[in-house]
């Protein structure tokens, strides 16, 4: 049997782990990461010393004991302004130099952990106008941007709709045709090994288990492709086509993301949240985000400014809401699912990628608090993520650039 057709006959008889998994008593953890890529204003966001709330956070008081907001949180080495958004998961420095080249995000290293029980291992979603900077925060272990979903529609069809017959062969076709490239590949790969070095031949096994994880990936593919959708109490949502409907899109795409994690579709999820280019149908706004964020300073546009981050922190607040409302064996959505929430701007006024605004909600953990660290010697934000990390089960001693795990989030 050539190795297509076993990834044929395997899929179709594979006892997918996520049905038995299903009849546990103890729900999944899961993680969703959401990124505002123009920042926040620090005046607003960080609570002065010694304290616990600021104005935007008092926009999430409903919330305090669910989420702990940092300051003094940065990544050493990521500068690059603007550049510095397809880092926010991955640490990797200097972005926008020639030579750069990105690593795995952490979304992507938690997916390869928690995601292989799901439909999808991870889902990348954002709500923006046009192509700019970190339209998707997740990398692929090669260090690829992975494209992000636009369209709520199409999302929802992918989620929830069951593929016509012929939609579902064509699906099996691009699965074969997956099958037969490995075939190739590896035929030639084998023949290279024969007459390769010592050395070589640790990088050939070093792709030889990267096929053999796609391999297991093509069959969770096959598998999922004979398996029922589930039905969702959630109407087809319409795309909204005006880009300023800012707080709208987000809202909509909010729900959808909600709704994976309850079906146990996904535990993974990133979102970007872009009003570059974009003039929010916000009360008293008239003006472009990106152009404010560059206020120079200036009382009325500081003011549209703090509008625009006010009504997207008051949907993100819907959000948790959302997600503490969802009641599952034992508690909440919102009690098993961390929720990071944040920019690579820590000024977006001075393109300063230090002190970032970071807020983590949810997933068990101590919460109720402001954890202020150094705001000039900046603590590793990749240490909040080896926090995370550990909380979901990963054995980890750090990820990135971490130097190891954050002080006061013990469950």
């Amino acid at each position: 049997m050539n190795r297509r057709d076993f990834l044929l006959a395997a899929g179709a008889c594979l006892a997918l782990p996520a049905l038995a998994k299903a009849a546990e008593k103890t729900p999944p953890k899961r993680m969703v990461a959401i990124h505002v890529p123009l920042g926040m204003m620090p005046q607003y966001f960080f609570p002065a010393d010694g304290a616990t709330s600021s104005p935007y956070l008092d926009l999430l008081a409903a919330h305090r004991s669910r989420f702990t907001s940092f300051a003094g949180l940065s990544h050493p080495g990521v500068d690059g302004n603007h550049h510095a958004g397809q880092c926010f998961l991955t640490a990797a420095p200097h972005p926008g130099q020639p030579t750069f080249r990105n690593t795995q995000s952490l979304d992507q290293f938690v997916a390869e952990k928690i995601g292989e029980d799901t439909r999808f291992g991870s889902l990348a979603v954002s709500v923006r106008k046009g192509e700019h900077y970190a339209d998707s925060i997740a990398v692929s272990r090669s260090g690829v941007i992975l494209p992000a979903e636009t369209s709520a529609e199409r999302l929802y069809r992918k989620l929830f709709v069951a593929g016509t017959p012929e939609e579902k062969a064509a699906t099996m076709r691009r699965i074969q045709a997956g099958g037969s490239v490995l075939d190739l590949i590896l035929d030639k790969a084998r023949r290279l090994e024969k007459s390769s070095d010592p050395q070589d031949r640790a990088r050939l096994d070093q792709y030889f288990q990267s096929v053999r994880e796609l391999e297991g990936r093509l069959q969770r593919s096959i598998a999922w492709e004979h398996r029922p959708k589930p039905k969702v109490d959630y109407p087809m949502p319409k795309d909204i086509a005006d880009a300023n409907e800012v707080v709208a899109r987000s809202r909509l795409m909010f729900d959808l993301v909600r709704l994976a994690l309850q079906t146990d579709s996904t535990r993974v999820v990133t979102l970007t949240l872009s009003t570059f280019s974009v003039v929010p149908h916000v009360p008293g706004v008239k003006n472009e985000t990106h152009g404010l964020t560059h206020h120079g300073n200036e009382p009325d546009k500081i003011a549209e400014l703090r509008r625009i981050e006010e009504a997207q922190l008051k949907v993100f607040g819907e959000l948790l809401a959302a997600l503490g409302e969802t009641r599952e064996t034992g508690g909440s959505l919102l009690d098993r699912t961390q929720v990071l929430y944040g920019s690579c701007l820590g000024n977006a006024n001075s393109h300063s990628n230090q002190n970032l605004p970071i807020i983590l909600a949810g997933g068990g953990f101590r919460h109720g608090g402001h954890l202020a660290f150094d705001r000039t010697n900046n603590t590793p934000l990749a240490n909040l993520f080896g926090s995370m990390l550990q909380d979901l089960g990963v054995e980890t001693d750090r990820f990135a650039t971490g130097t190891g795990t954050l002080r006061g989030l013990r469950s």
